[in-house]
């Protein structure tokens, strides 16, 4: 990052619930400014996800903020999110700050009564960070959580109100009309908010609008006349937009092509994380991508040439609803029917024959059995692997070129040699082997996060899982480039850009 004099202009993006557009909307505007000249940096305070990323100074981030800076330009930093929550079950999370695994806690700690001296622990990173990013940057584009509406966790708050203030950033407010109730959506957020939150809002933005535009007029006119607030525009829905998906895992794709796909089976747990690892397959034209639930029963599944076991925050837990339901069953009879199966991070623990957690640190101190299809055995221990890795992918005595990361606690050691099919290493490091492929061809684990995002390495583990002609992988980064200049055109042509870089300015209330 350069430096400069002057602090930079900031904005904050608020939404009226989870989904209502606050992550698009800010990737596309740093976009917009990005296209501009100008450095832009994003910023979300606090973050609640599962798919997470690692960062040029070492550290972990959401997924979001990663996809922000990418829309930006400049490599992402742990600065952009400052504060990181990875649930491990209903009301435990991880708590990662300024890159680093702080501590595991209960949801009534973080969130509770109890929790005014923690928060305002983390409050203080939240702000530091944020400080460096405006002597830093030119813009900073700020991205909120959930709700500002979220009366019960207004105490305390260092996501949406509570940061807006400390910060003194000014806030537009985003609601998705094609969830249906827009206008009572931003009408009610607005009411919840006290009398010095709601000045803070300096304008609506209604997402996600299919229709004649002239439909919605006089309810603009309305809302404008009730609130006291311009609408800054409202913007389309846009089709197809390739973007990395903060938690929610989106619908697949299934093959369009007339020639037999492959098809791909992806076992979704309770605690599954960076599930971004299928988004080349469901891609795919030649991939048949479905998702099914760990807890429905197999009988269910569709027949599969490849099964993908995902990476997960608890392991151990998600491994024993694979069991309970009778995957294991399930995936045997895949074997032996000459199936294809590939484990990422989690999923390659689950695939050795002993997970050992001695000091609980994703669930219950304790050893589970593990599949037993690769003979390993995995320790969790503290300090986390994070790191950004490039090297080969060697497979059917060919290697190619992959790229991806590594996130994981785990340390998975071989009971007697194995080829291992990876050779990675972080910059300037020298390559190291990883994962591990059984000796009948049919079995293949890795820690590498978006090993399917490299077009050559893609290419060959669908060849390895079946499909005769897999010269249609996908370039996700193309996509992904091509998609956040779609959405910046969007905004350029319906929003108010000119009023919202006059609202782009500190605000004393």
């Amino acid at each position: 990052m350069t430096s400069s004099s002057n602090q930079a202009l900031t904005l904050m993006v608020q939404g009226t619930a989870s989904d209502a557009g606050k992550t698009t909307l800010v990737a596309g505007l740093c976009r917009v400014f990005a296209r501009r000249g100008l450095r832009v940096a994003p910023f979300k305070p606090q973050n609640m996800a599962l798919n997470s990323a690692v960062t040029c100074d070492g550290g972990e981030i959401g997924r979001a903020q990663a996809l922000q800076a990418v829309a930006c330009g400049v490599p992402a930093h742990t600065d952009f999110n400052p504060v990181l929550l990875k649930p491990q079950s209903d009301t435990r999370a991880q708590v990662i700050v300024q890159g680093r695994a702080l501590s595991v806690v209960e949801a009534n700690d973080f969130f509770g009564p109890g929790a005014r001296h923690y928060k305002q622990r983390v409050m203080t990173a939240v702000l530091d960070s944020f400080d460096r990013l405006r002597k830093a940057y030119e813009r900073v584009l700020v991205e909120g959580a959930g709700s500002p509406a979220e009366i019960n966790l207004r105490d305390n708050d260092i996501a949406n109100m509570g940061f807006a203030e400390a910060a003194d950033c000014p806030v537009i407010l985003v609601a998705d009309i094609d969830k249906g109730g827009v206008f009572a959506q931003l009408y009610g957020t607005l009411m919840l908010l006290s009398e010095a939150e709601r000045a803070r809002v300096k304008g609506l933005v209604i997402n996600r609008f299919r229709g004649d535009i002239g439909l919605l007029e006089s309810g603009l006119t309305m809302i404008e006349a009730l609130t006291g607030k311009p609408v800054l525009g409202v913007v389309p829905y846009l089709d197809n937009l390739v973007l990395d998906a903060e938690d929610a895992i989106a619908h697949h794709t299934s093959a369009s092509s007339d020639e037999r796909p492959l098809k791909v089976v992806v076992l979704v747990t309770p605690r599954i994380s960076n599930h971004t690892d299928v988004d080349a397959l469901r891609l795919h034209p030649r991939v048949e991508l479905t998702l099914v639930h760990a807890g429905s029963s197999p009988a269910q599944c569709p027949a599969a040439d490849l099964v993908i076991l995902p990476g997960s925050k608890a392991v151990r837990d998600d491994l024993a609803v694979l069991r309970g339901n009778g995957w294991q069953a399930w995936l045997d009879r895949h074997l032996r029917y000459g199936g294809k199966l590939i484990g990422i991070c989690g999923g390659y623990q689950m695939l050795g024959e002993r997970i050992d957690d001695p000091q609980g640190l994703e669930s219950a101190a304790g050893s589970s059995d593990g599949l037993g299809y690769l003979p390993m055995t995995t320790i969790l221990e503290t300090g986390k692997q994070l790191r950004n890795v490039t090297g080969t992918l060697s497979l059917d005595g060919v290697s190619r070129p992959v790229h991806g990361y590594e996130i994981h606690c785990g340390r998975s050691e071989a009971r007697r040699k194995q080829a291992a099919p990876f050779m990675l290493a972080s910059e300037g490091g020298v390559p190291q082997p990883d994962g591990m492929i059984s000796s009948d061809n049919q079995v293949l684990g890795t820690y590498l996060h978006g090993l399917f995002d490299s077009v050559e390495a893609c290419n060959a583990l669908l060849a390895w899982a079946g499909l005769n002609d897999s010269r249609q992988a996908v370039a996700l980064d193309a996509l992904r480039e091509a998609s956040l200049n779609r959405l910046a055109d969007s905004l350029e042509t319906h929003l108010n850009l000119d009023l919202i870089e006059q609202m782009m300015q500190p605000t004393t209330q």
